[in-house]
C-alpha cells in the first residue's frame, strides 16, 4: 500500500473519530484484558523468580499468560501444579 494513502487514511480518521467519538464499550473491554495480562505476566515472572529456588520453571508465553490471565491465582497454581506433576 502507498505510503502517501496510508497518512491520508490516518490524517482524515483522527479528526473524524474525534468528531463523532470513539465507541467506549470495546476500548474499555481491552483495557481490561491487556491490564490482566500484564498482571498474568507479572505473576508468572514472580513465580519464577521465587521458584528457581526449588527448581521450578514456568514459560511465560501466550498460553500460560492467557490461562493465568483468565483464571488468575488459581490458574497459575493449576499450571504450576501441572508442570509438577508432569515433570
Amino acid at each position: 500500500m502507498d505510503p502517501v494513502l496510508v497518512i491520508l487514511l490516518l490524517g482524515l480518521s483522527i479528526p473524524f473519530l474525534l468528531i463523532i467519538g470513539l465507541p467506549v464499550s470495546p476500548l474499555k473491554w481491552a483495557g481490561q484484558v491487556l491490564t490482566r495480562l500484564i498482571i498474568a505476566i507479572i505473576l508468572l515472572f514472580f513465580v519464577n523468580l521465587f521458584g528457581a529456588q526449588f527448581g521450578l520453571h514456568i514459560p511465560i508465553n501466550g498460553f500460560t499468560a492467557t490461562v493465568s490471565a483468565l483464571l488468575g491465582i488459581p490458574g497459575i497454581l493449576t499450571i504450576t501444579a501441572l508442570h509438577l506433576w508432569i515433570l
